[in-house]
């Protein structure tokens, strides 16, 4: 058996010791830095000023602190809403938490597969923006187009920059007025600084019920493509709904997502 001399045994804790302070280090350094560089925005410590003291009061009546906190944004076009569902960091479950009114709306009811069509993404993404100097007050930035926006699509140019934004106009976007994307945007950048790698947003059509469905397919039965379309999309409605848990997924060749 070969012996490790004592001074070896030291190197290789002295080593371990230090790989864990510098993660340690860097995970501080990232929320720091964020937070930091998120407040030297004046819309930023506006928000905070005006509406940190209700969104911490609303955390604590569903036993939530601003310091433990994962969300996922859930929209529903037809509806005109916006709701927020919220769980501790280390937990699995998400519960509602709120639900805002959508200011107003463009296109029609469908995914949008081109620039310039005015429609409202549907499917399933991610926040990969926070823009605390929006020219729609503040504004969070969804990663549209995704792979299977793409996959779908034949147009040349898909479009882009699609925001739950500020103000009360759009094309294409989901604006929720300066007064209310303020309370939105503090739960999105402290869900971010409590190292939450991405924050999803589900985009449906309508809500998507056995009832609602049966009601839309009436209404939309000449248009296989699109009715196929939501039935993928249900799919993930009915997974989230019954469990309450981050959707996993994946996009298989043709552009349906994969529960």
């Amino acid at each position: 058996m070969k012996l490790v001399r004592p001074q070896k045994i030291n190197l290789i804790t002295t080593t371990a010791l230090l790989i864990i302070l510098s993660l340690t280090f860097c995970s501080f350094t990232f929320q720091t830095n964020f937070l930091s560089e998120q407040k030297k925005y004046e819309r930023v410590r506006t928000a905070i000023k005006e509406k940190q003291e209700s969104i911490t009061k609303n955390l604590k009546d569903k036993d939530l602190t601003i310091n433990d906190l994962h969300i996922i944004f859930v929209a529903y076009k037809d509806n005109d809403a916006l709701d927020i569902y919220a769980k501790k960091k280390n937990e699995k479950i998400y519960a509602k938490l709120t639900s805002f009114k959508i200011c107003t709306r463009s296109g029609q009811l469908g995914p949008k597969r081109k620039k310039g069509d005015n429609q409202v993404p549907e499917g399933f993404y991610y926040i990969d923006r926070f823009n605390p100097k929006s020219r729609f007050y503040i504004s969070l930035g969804l990663n549209y187009p995704n792979k299977a926006d793409k996959i779908k699509s034949s147009a040349s140019d898909l479009g882009g920059d699609i925001f739950i934004h500020g103000s009360c106009v759009t094309i294409g976007c989901m604006p929720m007025t300066d007064d209310k994307i303020k309370e939105i945007y503090l739960y999105a950048i402290n869900a971010k600084n409590n190292r939450q790698k991405r924050i999803p947003v589900y985009v449906f059509p309508f809500k998507m019920t056995e009832q609602n469905f049966t009601a839309y397919k009436t209404k939309y039965k000449d248009n296989k493509a699109l009715l196929d379309f939501w039935s993928n999309l249900k799919k993930g409605y009915d997974k989230f709904t019954t469990e309450k848990k981050e959707l996993n997924y994946k996009i298989d060749f043709i552009g349906n997502y994969l529960f």
